[in-house]
């Protein structure tokens, strides 16, 4: 039985105009000739140069002359070995050198894609039978890097999307702050990442540090224990884990005259210099009914994915923590939106083919995980994974998934979890609920329809899908009637 689909004309495309600036950085004797050149200018020169530059581009980002103060700040230790005092030199010439280490970088120019969709926060001044809600998006540029971008709008009482205005002025946080750590937790953690006491003991570097320590007294701490008579190998295998978790924390902080759509969240830490990539956030009501909004997603360093965990109340500030455990090992987590018997839970694809489902006391810790689902019909055989959080109903967990089949075609399907089991399948669609179309078969990455989140408005679930890794829409299915089918191929 075939469950019908309504595709909305609404497309989301990619947009080349929307631009961040980023600190531009080649090596140290090219920047030296680069900041001597600039300071051989004459006044008038330096002067006109300045004014050209901001003329040109201060309509394009807020407050430019800060970011280029910012990022002269960036090359100040270039100054000794030229001799200069750079406290020395006039606005000008400081604001001037800080543009020449600016660039802008197109966040979307190449894909804009893998949607989520979630209840925004703020539901004022909407209307009977109307939802105000954030579409999140991978945006890819330049380099195939990733980073996560915002929509927002209101679904009316039909379910059409009414897109609220996009800002043009994008900016990265204003503060990034690194992690404060916890000794003990820290120890903790490094602990449940693997067993290395056997190979050399965390205490060398841990018995250094203070209680609660920075991440800059964490490399000092490695810079001097790298002196100790230990097996080269082995401590720097244990040097490149403390520093990996460490690099994992950060907090994010935008400014509060910000559109959301203006917000991007661009790879910060150093296992993320390739792309975030696939965030499937949920509205998380805790067990004394405060919402939190969690999201995973996917960091690459270029050749190493890293399971990863952004948590915000507001979608000003964001607090990013590593995923750990020996189940996080793949891409596709994605959290329950409420416990689960008292614990959390997340569906998984620990193995790249097949769907898990793994329970926990601890969000960001995740051990242990039961087999869901295989790979059964002919349109999902090479693979299957969700495309997105459970959504709660009261005949089971709805669950949107994805599989992969012939000439590596990705389409969607559903399948209904047990309501207090969730290791309990109910039902599964045999065929397809969403098959790429004609018009969405061409694209970076051909014949896939893709999502990372969806959700129930009105009677229908609306689900944000992304077409061949391109350009993203989405579509409303009828919930009861997707139930129903789902319902009657129980034991089947």
């Amino acid at each position: 039985m075939q469950v019908t689909v309504n595709r909305k004309n609404t497309p989301f495309i990619p947009d080349s105009s929307r631009v961040i600036t980023r600190f531009l950085y080649t090596n140290d004797k090219r920047s030296r000739s680069l900041i001597q050149a600039v300071l051989e200018l004459i006044e008038n020169e330096a002067r006109d140069a300045l004014n050209q530059t901001l003329r040109d581009y201060s309509m394009r980002h807020r407050n430019i002359s800060k970011i280029f103060e910012n990022h002269f700040r960036k090359v100040v230790h270039l100054f000794s070995e030229l001799g200069i005092d750079p406290e020395t030199l006039t606005g000008t010439r400081k604001i001037l050198i800080g543009s020449y280490f600016t660039m802008e970088y197109s966040i979307e120019s190449a894909a804009f894609f893998n949607p989520s969709i979630i209840e925004h926060p703020w539901q004022t001044d909407t209307g009977p039978g109307e939802r105000r809600v954030i579409i999140s998006f991978r945006a890819t540029g330049e380099g195939h890097i990733s980073s996560i971008v915002f929509r927002t709008g209101v679904l009316d009482q039909q379910n059409n999307l009414i897109l609220e205005p996009v800002g043009n002025m994008l900016e990265e946080a204003e503060h990034i702050r690194r992690h404060v750590y916890n000794k003990k937790s820290f120890g903790q953690k490094l602990d449940d990442m693997q067993d290395i006491n056997s190979i050399i003991p965390p205490n060398l570097i841990l018995d250094r540090l203070n209680d609660e320590f920075t991440y800059e007294e964490l490399r000092n701490c490695i810079d001097e224990a790298r002196k100790a008579h230990y097996p080269e190998s082995d401590k720097e295998l244990l040097f490149n884990q403390i520093i990996w978790l460490a690099s994992t924390h950060y907090e994010l902080q935008f400014s509060l005259d910000t559109n959301l759509s203006e917000r991007v969240i661009f790879p910060v830490s150093v296992n993320e210099k390739n792309g975030i990539e696939d965030a499937r956030f949920v509205k998380f009501t805790d067990e004394d009914g405060k919402p939190a909004y969690y999201a995973t997603f996917t960091a690459y360093d270029g050749s190493t994915i890293l399971p990863k965990m952004l948590e915000t109340t507001d979608f000003y500030h964001f607090k990013i923590l590593p995923l750990h455990g020996e189940i996080t090992q793949n891409k596709g987590m994605a959290l329950f939106p409420r416990k689960v018997n008292g614990k959390y839970a997340m569906l998984c694809r620990l193995d790249g083919f097949n769907n898990y489902i793994s329970f926990s006391e601890n969000i960001t810790l995740w051990r242990e995980a039961t087999l869901l689902q295989q790979p059964e019909y002919p349109w999902e055989l090479i693979q299957i994974g969700n495309c997105g959080s459970p959504i709660e109903t009261e005949e089971g967990w709805l669950v949107i998934t994805h599989g992969v089949g012939p000439m590596r075609e990705y389409v969607l399907g559903a399948s209904l979890l047990d309501l207090h089991d969730p290791t309990k399948l109910i039902g599964r669609l045999k065929t397809p609920l969403l098959v790429p179309n004609e018009e969405e078969r061409e694209g970076y990455v051909p014949n896939v329809v893709y999502s990372c989140g969806s959700l129930i408005h009105n009677d229908d679930l609306i689900i944000p899908y992304a077409m061949s890794d391109y350009a993203s829409t989405y579509a409303t299915v009828n919930v009861r009637e997707l139930l129903d089918v789902l319902k009657k191929t129980a034991g089947v």
